[in-house]
């Protein structure tokens, strides 16, 4: 590679070095209330094309295919889904950017939503 071509490579390069830091500008949910304004009465998309209501009566909707009805809360600064027939409550970590939604698990499992409404 000629040095001209270098310098313009580094300077792409650095071009999009904010562009890439900006997409992952990730804000944590602060407290129960913050996690209900998140969430109730919302409806997220996620990137294997599933989605999923929360209503504010604590029903939640998921639908990948065919629907499923479940319960969640805001627990803290967590938000906390049950699936019956199962009746253990499962935690997440939340946190947004812009339009999208980050679920954390306690494994570091992530899952990432964006609003659809």
């Amino acid at each position: 590679m000629q040095r001209g071509q270098m310098k313009a490579s580094v300077v792409v390069a650095l071009l999009a070095l904010p562009v890439q830091v900006m997409a992952q500008d990730w804000q944590p949910v602060p407290d129960e209330a913050g996690v209900r304004a998140t969430l109730e009465g919302r409806k997220l998309t996620y990137d294997s094309g599933a989605w999923q209501d929360f209503r504010a009566s604590g029903k939640t909707l998921y639908n990948s295919g065919r629907d499923s009805w479940g319960n969640w809360r805001a627990q803290g600064a967590q938000y906390c889904s049950q699936w019956p027939p199962a009746g253990d409550w499962a935690c997440y970590d939340l946190l947004t950017s812009g339009d999208k939604v980050r679920f954390v698990g306690a494994g570091g499992d992530v899952t990432d939503g964006t609003y659809t409404d």
